[in-house]
């Protein structure tokens, strides 16, 4: 395996928007190739060399990831955070193979939100909007449907890679 590397990359979607969380919350643009593969302009890879280094990134990213304060939960996430792990050929740089670990912020019920905070509100809403676009993508794929909705929310459309294709296991 000589012939591969791997790199590793951590972005989250907060509201709705990415944010590269190696790179101090850059702004990143989810876009459609000509292939209709989803790719994420702007996000950076790391070079990954063992284990301990990969805790090293997760307790960075974590740190820069967004939480507050709801009435259910003191320190929640208020996103939901995309970690990837991909094995690049060295010369060619084509992409062998990708791990994708996925936190997804919990949904909230209006009537669990104490905070009149308007954006906690709209922090909430975001992330059930995001939710219920993946839940009609899961049922359009069980039920065979014609279309899947996938770009119903940036969640969704991130995720297009992991639920179909050719590659999707």
């Amino acid at each position: 395996y000589s012939h591969l590397e791997v790199m590793i990359s951590f972005y989250e979607i907060y509201c709705g928007k990415l944010y590269d969380l190696l790179n101090e919350r850059q702004p990143l643009q989810a876009r459609e190739n000509a292939k209709q593969q989803v790719v994420i302009a702007g996000l950076q890879e790391v070079p990954l060399e063992n284990c301990h280094q990969l805790m090293g990134i997760v307790d960075y990213g974590l740190r820069a990831r967004s939480t507050g304060s709801t009435g259910a939960n003191a320190d929640s996430s208020r996103s939901h955070a995309i970690l990837a792990i991909c094995l690049h050929d060295v010369e060619t740089g084509a992409l062998h193979g990708k791990f994708s670990f996925i936190d997804l912020a919990g949904s909230e019920r209006g009537a669990d939100v104490t905070d009149s905070a308007k954006e906690t509100r709209i922090e909430g809403a975001e992330v059930n909007k995001s939710l219920l676009a993946l839940k009609e993508c899961i049922r359009a794929l069980d039920q065979q449907q014609d279309h899947t909705p996938f770009r119903g929310s940036k969640l969704t459309q991130v995720l297009k890679d992991s639920l179909v294709g050719p590659d999707c296991r």
